[in-house]
């Protein structure tokens, strides 16, 4: 199955309108993402923009004793419904966490790596000099495509989203389980393994690639088929994204099987329920001030001895 590149050229040659209301998230329970995201937050006030901060992070910023006093407390729901821009300092999964958030209104994600591997980060902590690019406007936006997951469940249909992955598994009981993949209504596969994984490009370089599966440019339309540690030869799948992808459970020997979105959104599947996935009707939004990174990421995260 070919996979087509998506579209999204023009979002890298638009002029960008320069973002006024900026906010900057992180774990302030963490000292060294705390004052780096003050670092941030200093310098997009000296730039001219406001700074808006969850309202919950209050005292434990003034703990820092680097308490500004043009910092905005708002709700973290606010700050998600008004803000030009989000600033996320952390690994991977804060940010993917926050651009989950975020893309109802389109937001774009600004991602600084304080994780492991980063590759949803733009910034190094020590790139913070480029945020000034940011506030001239000089920076384009990159369209990543996101799963609509739909569990069925008798007549109950259950709708979410995902950036990464959508995993079907028996949880955190290791045991076999047993699963039949359909594209549209063809039977594709029969399973018997610790899980399947569905995968966007995005989510190509975390739990899909640890379980074998390809490293995806993120540009390409396609959802990643994976199984996790099958029995018999059964191999990683790439389907475009234009399809609807079906994996229903029938696996008898286990009372319940788990749909988790994004390692986080933990939903049961029981016998004869089934998962559909289609690309969903909206993107995140990740700031780009490098132009096409993500090659150059895989080399030095993954194949770099530096």
């Amino acid at each position: 199955m070919t996979a087509e590149l998506h579209t999204v050229s023009e979002n890298r040659t638009v002029p960008q309108t320069p973002p006024r209301r900026i906010a900057v998230i992180t774990n302030f329970n963490i000292p060294e993402k705390a004052n780096t995201a003050m670092n941030v937050a200093e310098r997009l006030i000296r730039g001219g923009a406001e700074v808006l901060v969850a309202a919950f992070n209050r005292d434990k910023i003034n703990r820092l004793h680097r308490p500004r006093r043009e910092l905005t407390y708002l709700p973290i729901d606010v700050i998600y419904a008004t803000a030009d821009m989000i600033v996320v300092l952390g690994g991977d999964g804060t940010i993917l966490e926050a651009a989950r958030r975020a893309c109802h209104r389109g937001t774009p994600i600004l991602g600084i790596n304080m994780g492991r591997l980063g590759y949803m980060a733009e910034l190094e902590p020590g790139e913070l000099s480029m945020l000034s690019e940011v506030l001239a406007g000089n920076y384009t936006v990159e369209e990543r495509s996101m799963l609509a997951v739909d569990r069925v469940s008798g007549q109950k249909h259950t709708i979410a989203y995902a950036l990464n992955e959508a995993v079907i598994s028996g949880g955190s009981i290791a045991r076999i389980v047993e699963l039949e993949l359909y594209e549209e209504d063809t039977p594709v596969a029969r399973y018997r393994a610790d899980g399947l994984i569905v995968a966007t490009p995005t989510g190509s370089t975390a739990y899909n690639m640890s379980a074998g599966g390809p490293i995806v440019d993120p540009r390409m339309a396609c959802f990643c088929v994976t199984p996790i540690c099958p029995q018999f030869n059964a191999r990683p799948l790439i389907f475009p994204d234009s399809v609807r992808l079906t994996v229903k459970n029938t696996c008898q020997r286990e009372k319940m099987l788990y749909l988790t979105l994004d390692g986080r959104t933990n939903l049961e599947l029981a016998l004869g329920d089934t998962v559909t996935v289609t690309k969903a009707d909206r993107t995140a939004r990740l700031v780009c001030l490098k132009g096409h990174d993500f090659y150059n990421k895989v080399h030095k995260k993954l194949y770099s001895n530096d």
